[in-house]
């Protein structure tokens, strides 16, 4: 019988480390490592002045506490009642007193100088070669580049599709080493440039941050922070919302994507191209398939994270397919809520109108839901500010 359950476990075991090997992950440049202790390595001037005063303050403190604690062991130990030996009476030391405020005093500003060095460069934000605004919304980031070369460019960032797929399936299978980390539009900067990350938030506290580039700032609703990095390496990297803003936190990653200056120019002409393409004229009538047709990728970038691809919605999330609302012949209540946001849902105003009439569209006529309805962009653009 012990042997029989010795042979199990042995079975259960072997079982267990294949399974772990089929779901190995590997180092992953610009994030995280595998059993990773040190922070992570440095893409900045920054990070690296970071990395330097967390090993020098860990080293120091750890020099004082082995220092005083050597120091009472051996009092405790050689001035003990079982050697004879007889407490000293005395008061009033000028020279302690001296010199047990001196040192402490030199080993304080010996910490502070270097740190307040790197905290006012951290904080430097002139001089920016770019200058991006970056919004926090429940659950994706939202950027706008306000100045220098690409300045007009503006989109959204969710997580990649496929990756919340893997998510809801529960990571079975081949997982990446970016796992809930790339998002479907990264920031694009240029290497060794300066670049400004203004930061604010729709709706409630968010954090944007890059561990590699030494930076993290909060974005506040109703307020604008802001902070700067310069990498002086190319690569993708990653970081994540640093406050917990909501069920769908762990969804919300940071991706920046770190080119050549040639490269980051390039991105910029097609990110223009695309942007004079998506300018429609919003008085266009556009046919039921045709509008159907861009819907289902308005919804699958942007929707199918929380309704999910079916419709079904879950949880708190409000199911698309069969709901009343969205049933219902009268299109007001379904922009206004699209536009203005409702309980859990968020407002899309950033939405053009035509995305906003399509996928609108596309939820009227998509799974059981056949009405037929039509949603024109005149009729968004009628609505807005209402």
């Amino acid at each position: 019988m012990k042997s029989q359950f010795f042979k199990a476990a042995v079975g259960a075991m072997a079982a267990g480390a294949f399974a772990g090997a089929a779901h190995a992950v590997n180092d992953l440049p610009g994030g995280p490592a595998v059993r990773q202790l040190n922070l992570h390595a440095a893409a900045t001037r920054i990070a690296v002045e970071q990395a330097w005063l967390h090993w020098f303050m860990l080293i120091t403190c750890i020099v004082i506490f082995v220092l005083v604690f050597a120091v009472m062991f051996y009092s405790i130990w050689k001035h003990r009642k079982s050697k004879g030996a007889k407490p000293a009476n005395f008061h009033e030391s000028v020279t302690v007193e001296v010199v047990w405020t001196i040192i402490p005093f030199i080993i304080v500003i010996g910490m502070a100088l270097p740190a307040t060095k790197v905290l006012v460069a951290a904080k430097d934000t002139s001089n920016a070669d770019i200058t991006i605004k970056a919004t926090g919304y429940q659950w994706k980031w939202g950027y706008d580049y306000l100045g220098g070369e690409g300045q007009g460019i503006s989109f959204l960032a969710t997580l990649d599709s496929t990756h919340r797929e893997i998510s809801n399936n529960g990571a079975q299978g081949n997982v990446p080493d970016n796992y809930l980390l790339q998002v479907d539009n990264p920031v694009v900067v240029p290497v060794n440039k300066k670049v400004r990350i203004i930061t604010t938030a729709n709706d409630v506290i968010h954090a944007w941050g890059i561990p590699a580039f030494g930076v993290k700032q909060d974005a506040i609703p109703g307020f604008v922070r802001d902070t700067w990095f310069r990498s002086e390496k190319t690569g993708d990297f990653y970081g994540q919302c640093y406050e917990l803003c909501g069920k769908e936190h762990a969804y919300m990653p940071i991706h920046v994507k770190v080119v050549s200056q040639q490269e980051y120019t390039a991105w910029v002409q097609g990110e223009m191209k695309k942007m004079a393409a998506k300018q429609d004229d919003p008085n266009k009538v556009w046919t039921l398939t045709d509008i159907v047709a861009r819907g289902e990728k308005v919804y699958a970038a942007n929707c199918a994270a929380c309704h999910q691809a079916n419709g079904k919605g879950a949880g708190p999330i409000k199911a698309l397919d069969g709901s009343p609302i969205v049933l219902d012949a009268n299109k007001l209540s379904s922009i206004q809520i699209l536009l203005n946001g409702r309980g859990a849902m968020p407002a899309w105003r950033q939405m053009s109108d035509t995305d906003v009439a399509a996928v609108i569209t596309y939820t009227k006529n998509a799974w059981t839901n056949k009405t037929g309805h039509v949603v024109q962009p005149a009729e968004v653009l009628a609505q807005r500010g209402k």
